[in-house]
């Protein structure tokens, strides 16, 4: 029998059982970073974890509290300037995944950090913004959204496009001449997505344990596309919830 676990607990296990040993992974703050160290620590212990900051290479001993945290660049394998790690590292496509999060996401990937309303100039809410977000989208190998699933947030069309995932569709990317693959995970408190083969559209592939696909259906502001072959996503196990449990205590 599984144990209990928290609706964040299954998104940050999720996330990190899609990063493979060997990989390099550009990180972010939060639920990214527990995925990314609990990967480290279970499965890819050669997990190369790369921060904003210029830590190249980091095994932290507890959870960051931000990008600048002195723990990172303690145990990173060597420390470089921001420029190097977005002109030498990020945009030629030497980092095989990024993590993102949104406040806004449609259907083809796309992400919106910037303004909620239609009046850029005189939006309902101006968010936080870009930040290093479209480099991340548009030249890690692959990118992987994180983001709890609302109609809010999960969205027909984005309010402004911050960073580009799959523009309108399948080939978008390619006209444009971005090299990474875009978003290939979307992983949400209800399940995972993916993008269609065909057409680059999100498509439901797994439910977490418990979650009914109405749920998921209610919580998409588009008419989700469900996978043909969808399937449930495993439990947490105890070695996952214990590894992460430890990672968020010597954190506390």
């Amino acid at each position: 029998m599984s144990a209990e676990y928290t609706a964040d607990e299954m998104m940050s296990v999720a996330a990190a059982r899609a990063l493979g040993d060997g990989m390099s992974c550009f990180v972010g703050i939060g639920l990214p970073s527990k995925a990314a160290n609990l990967a480290r620590r279970a499965h890819a212990p050669n997990l190369t974890l790369i921060y904003e900051s210029g830590c190249l290479g980091a095994k932290p001993s507890r959870l960051p509290l931000s990008i600048g945290d002195g723990e990172l660049a303690d145990t990173a394998d060597t420390v470089i300037s921001v420029p190097e790690v977005f002109n030498y590292w990020l945009q030629p496509g030497r980092i095989d995944v990024g993590f993102l999060g949104a406040a806004q996401l449609d259907k083809f990937g796309n992400i919106n950090t910037t303004v909620i309303g239609s009046d850029y100039r005189d939006p309902k809410v101006r968010l936080p913004g870009a930040g290093g977000a479209p480099e991340i989208a548009a030249s890690c190998g692959e990118v992987f959204v994180v983001l709890r699933q609302s109609s809010r947030a999960f969205v027909e069309k984005v309010d402004f496009v911050t960073s580009f995932g799959h523009g309108t569709g399948k080939g978008d990317r390619e006209r444009l001449g971005l090299p990474g693959r875009g978003p290939t995970l979307v992983v949400t408190d209800l399940g995972l997505l993916r993008p269609d083969p065909e057409t680059a559209e999100l498509t439901l592939t797994e439910l977490h344990p418990g979650v009914e696909l109405e749920r998921a259906i209610k919580a998409t502001g588009w008419k989700l596309k469900v996978s043909d072959d969808l399937k449930a996503t495993p439990a947490p196990t105890e070695q996952e919830l214990t590894l992460l449990r430890d990672l968020e205590k010597a954190s506390a």
